[in-house]
């Protein structure tokens, strides 16, 4: 006879079995992971999107498997959540959008020729015959005596920009080669860069030319859910974010120069030089009439807390998120389900796991915090309200580990290292892998921007020295098949799995890497949490000079 219980009854009785307190035993479970990451990523969870059953089934689950590992609420006033005020717009499908110019009318279909979404919680959009600008790259760094922008005014404009940074495909002698990082994206490079830039500069709409390799991913990608946004309540009296925004596909950009009389591979090229300045397409305007859906959704990040025992007012973290791309239309198997197994479930698994070895063994003097923030997919919204909202102060945080996207395809000989030349956690690691018998290997392509487009971004705007594993960040040297392997593992995921339906659990899984891995962070928290040191920003650092400013309240500074 079978009994069926509710899911909240079912979950606690799953958590119960894994993680009973006197059944704990040392080390990382490799079962117990397979177990947390199938249920997060079954049909029943919705593909965790906040707000909605997706949400709340996602939420209940991770504060009862902290309970049950006998943690205590990390939200303050004995609350396991901080709430995330967040606004949900859907854009649905267009009366109108396009450009017209001399030649004509450029109709523009969501999802094949733009991907455009809104932050704004206005439940119309009407944009009639606005002037359209290039602004080549838009960045504006005058520490790089960089400027696109000039005197132009950018006010009712739509501002079209290049991704990436000017010197991404600049050849060695081109003058712009090396001002940018050379291969490494710098946070000039990210789309969020360039919206925050033409929301500052009075833009009505901006849009950013999709190029595949400039991205890191492709149109594909950019395209998934159209319409959807995420975005951060703003309080009455903040700036407001331009009124749409998104990706403009490739060849609907050539279109759209041509019908000024330009060739945009040669704007491209002139975009690289400092000698560029913005200017407006002659004769072309932007056009929308669109209806937008808006919901108002209470979302919310989890955190635990493990107090420390001599010095519990410092703070070592520990972090994932839970949501992932919900539901979207069917794939060729009928699938509508995104679960985001590995994108972030297994991150997810991976901190409370952490936690489960934390609380088991010698407690440590500083305390630990465990954190599962929401909206990550959104443009890192759950990690970017804690921050300026700290539960536990940001400059008596000792340091940041994240985990997001963990490779599943067995044992490494080395660990990729995310944002190489940041802080000295990196020496930390590289002592921890050689513990291990594994080396550290710089990503393989920093030009992608990965150390932007994570939650621990978040910590480091703060001033929080920051560590990430990512598993797409670079081919693993995998002890079965080389690095050949591991590139293949990472081309097979981001090009058919991310984000997508088929990023499901697998008994197909090889979790030993990937435990690897946990276990790296593992070993520098526990030094790190009976240690009186506080990790710095390497000079040359964009953190650096925010964490200086707060040295006067870390012992020993």
């Amino acid at each position: 006879m079978s009994i069926q219980f509710p899911v909240a009854t079912t979950l606690l009785l799953t958590c119960l079995v894994l993680a009973t307190p006197g059944a704990i035993a040392a080390g990382f479970d490799e079962a117990r992971i397979n177990e947390i990451v199938k249920t997060l990523a079954s049909d029943e969870f919705e593909g965790r999107a906040p707000g909605g059953v997706g949400e709340e089934m996602t939420v209940t689950y991770l504060v009862e498997q902290f309970q049950v590992l006998g943690l205590e609420p990390g939200a303050g006033n004995g609350r396991w959540t901080q709430s995330v005020p967040l606004v949900h717009t859907q854009v649905q499908a267009p009366a109108r959008l396009g450009f017209d110019s001399g030649s004509g009318h450029q109709a523009l279909q969501q999802a094949v020729d733009v991907a455009v979404e809104t932050s704004r919680p206005d439940k119309r959009i009407s944009i009639e015959d606005a002037p359209v600008v290039f602004v080549g790259f838009g960045v504006s760094a005058p520490e790089r005596q960089w400027d696109d922008f000039g005197d132009l005014d950018l006010t009712g404009k739509v501002a079209v920009f290049l991704v990436n940074d000017p010197d991404f495909a600049a050849g060695p002698d081109e003058p712009v080669a090396g001002r940018f990082g050379d291969r490494r994206m710098t946070y000039y490079g990210r789309w969020t860069y360039k919206y925050e830039e033409a929301e500052r500069r009075g833009a009505l709409a901006a849009l950013i030319i999709h190029e595949d390799k400039a991205a890191a991913y492709g149109w594909s990608v950019a395209a998934s859910g159209p319409g959807e946004n995420y975005s951060i309540v703003r309080p009455a009296g903040a700036g407001q974010p331009v009124t749409l925004q998104g990706w403009l596909q490739g060849d609907a950009a050539a279109r759209l120069f041509a019908s000024a009389g330009l060739d945009l591979e040669e704007q491209r090229k002139r975009a690289r030089s400092p000698d560029f300045q913005a200017f407006q397409l002659e004769g072309v305007s932007f056009s929308a009439d669109l209806n937008v859906s808006v919901e108002h959704i209470e979302s919310r990040n989890v955190l635990a807390i493990l107090p420390g025992t001599t010095r519990p007012d410092e703070f070592l973290m520990v972090s994932s998120h839970w949501d992932a791309y919900g539901q979207g239309e069917p794939d060729a198997q009928g699938r509508t389900v995104r679960p985001g197994a590995n994108d972030d479930a297994l991150g997810t698994a991976g901190v409370l796991e952490m936690a489960r070895v934390l609380k088991a063994e010698e407690p440590l003097e500083r305390s630990v915090v465990f954190a599962v923030w929401t909206a990550e997919e959104s443009g890192l919204l759950g990690s970017a309200a804690y921050a300026a909202n700290p539960v536990y102060p940001l400059e008596k945080t000792v340091a940041n580990f994240t985990f997001d996207i963990m490779q599943t395809a067995g044992p490494a000989r080395d660990v990729i290292l995310v944002g190489e030349g940041q802080s000295d956690l990196e020496d930390d690691l590289e002592r921890a892998a050689a513990a291990q018998g594994r080396v550290v290997t710089p990503e393989n392509l920093p030009e992608n921007g990965l150390f932007f487009r994570a939650d621990h971004f978040s910590m480091a705007r703060g001033g929080v020295p920051v560590l990430l594993i990512m598993g797409i960040a670079g081919g693993s040297d995998l002890v079965e098949g080389g690095r050949a392997a591991g590139d293949a593992w990472i081309a097979e995921f981001t090009g058919n799995c991310y984000h997508q339906t088929c990023d499901s659990w697998s008994p197909d899984w090889d979790l030993r890497g990937a435990v690897m891995d946990m276990e790296l962070f593992h070993a520098i928290i526990r030094d790190l949490g009976d240690s009186r040191r506080w990790p710095q920003w390497k000079p040359g650092s964009e953190f650096q000079a925010i964490r200086a400013a707060s040295d006067a309240v870390r012992p020993g500074n």
